[in-house]
């Protein structure tokens, strides 16, 4: 029998509990003007035995698997097959307290209303503690959700993270007590087959829900990427009073004409009615050599290209090339790509959507449907063949920054939705021979 309606009031002792675990994240992982949260750090440690002290009060089933993913366990009707609500709890340098954790807060409150409520929900509900979303600390993205699925490829684990510790993600994982021989065999807690789905409520990270007075959207998809981010400009340095225009192999001047190329197809694109975002987060010249007076022989460059389109990711990747070539021959220059690295695009699941929408509508609270120009886990669990959905909360002051802001009434807000939707029944939820196509 399906459990009669929660008013959302009755939902304020699991808000006050998130409120609490929000004060107590920020000030237990402080680092002015923001918070970080390292992957493999302490910060991500201490975020992680928050969840588990709290989740610990309605006696939840805690565990870690081989990469250090915790999944905290609330029984439901069915013990063969689970619900996942989660995110990560990592952060980057300095930045805002709710990028991921809101996601995993928002989970937990879920898990403490239902235990005081003593509603058990149709599947086992399990909020996942993800590792090492952000790319900044490994140059890979997903990194917890792709070790969750047994989708990391092992040669990760020996890429070293060269911010600090110059150490390698296994060595990171062995430090902290985990198993990365594991991981590199593949072993998992999360199965495709067994798990129904995969809700991961999020801030949103643009100020489109602001700027349309909304509370909260449905995610529809996920941009995906590629990523160049040791590229380089090699020129020749030479005197700036003495070497003629003609004569110079100016890099600093190859590397703008590249980007202006590369901003202008993006609006040739867009007008096109494609969806992208090209964006140059990092330009520099040699500190070691660079000098007013000396005309630029060297230029490094982190290039990150966004998607929803797989086709619109090649062709700005070809464009890219034939540019960085013509340019290099124009200029006596020559640009080294380096590496690739990137993420697929991520489509997520309708039926969850609409499940989404369904409890919005009954709560009459307005949202809309939106794409994520962002990257998030919901992409990998999504491409491991599980159905997937977002729900963004509004979000003043944009993310990876010390001013993300998130009002509490907007929080609790998608906490009556995520709790209205496991208030339905098992036939809402996405047919379990779905899972089997992982």
């Amino acid at each position: 029998m399906k459990p009669p309606p929660v008013k959302i009031r009755s939902l304020e002792p699991a808000a006050a509990l998130a409120q609490n675990l929000f004060s107590r994240l920020a000030e237990e992982t402080s680092d002015f003007p923001g918070v970080t949260r390292v992957a493999y750090g302490p910060g991500e440690s201490r975020a992680n035995a928050l969840m588990a002290q709290a989740a610990s009060a309605f006696n939840a089933e805690i565990v870690f698997d081989a990469a250090g993913n915790q999944f905290i366990t609330l029984p439901g009707s069915d013990r063969s097959r689970r619900i996942v609500i989660g995110s990560h709890l990592d952060s980057v340098p300095h930045g805002g307290n709710f990028d991921g954790a809101a996601g995993v807060i928002l989970g937990i409150a879920v898990q403490a209303a239902l235990a005081e409520h003593r509603i058990e929900v149709p599947y086992d509900l399990t909020v996942a503690c993800l590792r090492a979303e952000e790319s900044c600390w490994f140059p890979h993205s997903y990194i917890g959700s792709k070790t969750a699925l047994g989708r990391l490829d092992p040669a990760v684990l020996d890429a070293c993270r060269r911010s600090d510790t110059g150490k390698s993600l296994a060595d990171h994982m062995t430090e902290a007590g985990f198993d990365p021989a594991a991981v590199r065999r593949g072993d998992t807690f999360l199965s495709p087959q067994t798990t129904v789905a995969y809700i991961e409520p999020h801030i949103e990270q643009a100020p489109l829900l602001l700027s349309q007075s909304l509370a909260v959207g449905a995610v529809t998809g996920i941009r995906g990427s590629f990523r160049y981010r040791q590229m380089r400009c090699c020129g020749e340095y030479s005197h700036s009073g003495a070497m003629p225009r003609t004569l110079r192999r100016d890099a600093a001047i190859a590397t703008a004409r590249l980007m202006v190329s590369l901003q202008d197809l993006w609006e040739r694109l867009e007008a096109e009615g494609a969806d992208l975002t090209v964006t140059f987060g990092q330009i520099s010249t040699d500190p070691l050599q660079h000098s007013f007076s000396k005309v630029a022989g060297e230029t490094r460059i982190c290039l990150d290209v966004r998607s929803q389109s797989v086709d619109t990711l090649a062709r700005v990747d070809a464009e890219l090339k034939t540019l960085a070539d013509e340019i290099g021959k124009a200029t006596g220059t020559r640009f080294e790509l380096g590496p690739r690295s990137g993420s697929e695009p991520a489509r997520m699941s309708d039926e969850l959507v609409a499940l989404m929408l369904d409890s919005c509508e009954r709560l009459k609270i307005p949202s809309r449907r939106m794409a994520s120009g962002a990257g998030h886990d919901a992409a990998t669990f999504a491409q491991a063949g599980i159905p997937s959905a977002m729900l963004f909360i509004r979000n003043a002051n944009g993310s990876h920054n010390p001013d993300e802001h998130m009002d509490a009434a907007d929080f609790e807000t998608a906490l009556a939705v995520v709790f209205d939707m496991l208030l339905q029944p098992a036939d809402r939820w996405p047919a379990g021979d779905k899972n089997e196509q992982a």
